[in-house]
């Protein structure tokens, strides 16, 4: 007779939410040690924009969504928690852009994710923002954030930042975020980041798009309309090239001077893993399908973010894409999300350091590997 287990779930609460790729990936994560089953039961979330929250709501029926600006939240409304995600807004920190750092609207958002945690002083924490987080305002900018989430709570946090390279963790994307987890030092556990499982083996995009082959009936796979001047365009560019790569008839090269960036009309590689996707861009930043001579779907690019098929975007198109690009890929995000479980339940599984920072050796100086 099967033995049968004791559920333990950690309360799960998030700000910045999105559409639910954290929410996605911690559903899916579990640890069993002993006659427990360690797994996460969301609380509550909260985002700003409403089709991003009405997603959140259809594909995690009964969890608590908050649909407010987090400046007008009330945080010890919320509810008490064991774990606390929040992907802050990256906007000024990108290294696309004028990376405004704290001097920009978005700069600041993160110090609400330390009023959350002042308040509940949950067991563990996850941040993520972009890869431009370590040079904004020279590194400092990342030393104050660390420094604000250490000293935050009842008892303070143990840190481990990591830049994850997420091709190498299972998505078949080459995405690369800062996350940082906080472990309660209360626990006395030792966070480590785990190890890739696919740094040999990347997924690629047609392995994505193409096993199994997207439904027909699928959620959100609508094609959008090229123009006449897009597909023969289209037709020149190989897969993998971008549009400054090709060779095109003058009638079809772009009048665009000092514009340059390497995703223009770049069709994707069928052998290797997608470029990042973003969730917003004017003509030939939509992504491109490697045959064919058009932009990808939502539907594919949920695929390359791993999201499964059955979970559903609310909105427009444009919506839609804002939401998918903006997400964390539900696979990483699992990743992660166990390793934290295997941590807090004791159960060991493989590591490498951290390549930011990680507080057991030591402190947090800004040094110019950042």
């Amino acid at each position: 007779m099967e033995k049968k287990l004791q559920d333990f779930k950690l309360r799960l609460g998030e700000l910045f939410c999105g559409p639910g790729g954290i929410a996605c990936g911690a559903s899916m994560a579990g640890v069993v040690c002993g006659d427990v089953r360690y797994s996460y039961e969301h609380a509550w979330a909260s985002d700003y924009h409403a089709d991003t929250c009405k997603t959140y709501e259809l594909n995690f029926p009964g969890v608590k969504v908050v649909c407010d600006d987090v400046k007008n939240l009330k945080i010890g409304d919320l509810g008490a928690i064991d774990v606390f995600a929040y992907g802050f807004p990256c906007n000024d920190f990108s290294i696309v852009g004028e990376s405004k750092g704290f001097d920009g609207e978005f700069g600041g958002l993160y110090k609400f994710g330390v009023k959350v945690l002042n308040k509940f002083s949950p067991h563990f924490f996850v941040a993520e923002n972009v890869g431009g987080l370590t040079s904004a305002n020279k590194g400092l900018a990342l030393v104050k954030i660390a420094n604000d989430l250490k000293e935050s709570g009842d008892n303070g946090y143990d840190l481990v930042m990591h830049k994850y390279k997420f091709e190498e963790y299972g998505v078949p994307q080459t995405r690369h975020r800062i996350i940082i987890v906080g472990t309660n030092k209360k626990l006395r556990l030792r966070y480590r980041v785990p190890a890739p499982t696919t740094i040999n083996n990347f997924v690629s995009s047609r392995h994505a798009l193409e096993c199994p082959p997207i439904s027909s009936h699928a959620h959100n796979n609508e094609r959008t309309r090229q123009s006449d001047a897009v597909v023969e365009r289209l037709r020149y560019i190989k897969p993998g090239q971008n549009v400054w790569q090709a060779e095109l008839p003058d009638r079809l090269k772009l009048n665009v001077k000092k514009a340059t960036l390497s995703q223009i009309y770049k069709r994707l590689d069928p052998n290797k893993p997608s470029y990042t996707i973003t969730g917003s861009g004017g003509g030939g930043t939509h992504g491109y399908h490697y045959y064919e001579d058009r932009a990808l779907t939502n539907r594919e690019r949920a695929r390359i973010q791993t999201f499964p098929d059955e979970f559903c975007f609310v909105g427009k198109p444009e919506s839609v894409r804002r939401q998918i690009g903006m997400a964390v890929p539900p696979a990483a995000a699992r990743i992660i999300f166990e390793s934290i479980l295997k941590t807090f339940s004791g159960v060991e599984y493989d590591s490498i350091p951290a390549s930011i920072f990680d507080s057991a050796l030591g402190d947090f100086i800004p040094s110019a590997s950042l």
